[in-house]
């Protein structure tokens, strides 16, 4: 019988990975624009927020166009 015998170390809990992180360090998303389909005024909603016009009540809204430009490729 062998005396010297240990008992296994007990292992550590490896690191948090990055990915979890990064996701709780993320802002919150940004406003976007959009604009009244019946009086023309510009709306900033953030997720959640009830779509409808703040000057109107109109409930249809246009994302207003992005200023990045996109180019696609076509084949």
């Amino acid at each position: 019988m062998d005396v010297n015998k240990t008992s296994p170390k007990p292992r550590r809990n490896p690191e948090p990975s990055t990915v979890n992180l990064r996701s709780a360090m993320d802002p919150q998303p940004e406003p976007v624009s959009y604009i009244c389909g019946d009086c023309g005024m510009e709306n900033t909603l953030k997720p959640g927020d009830v779509i409808q016009c703040r000057e109107c009540g109109y409930r249809i809204l246009y994302k207003k166009r992005t200023r990045r430009i996109v180019q696609y490729e076509a084949r």
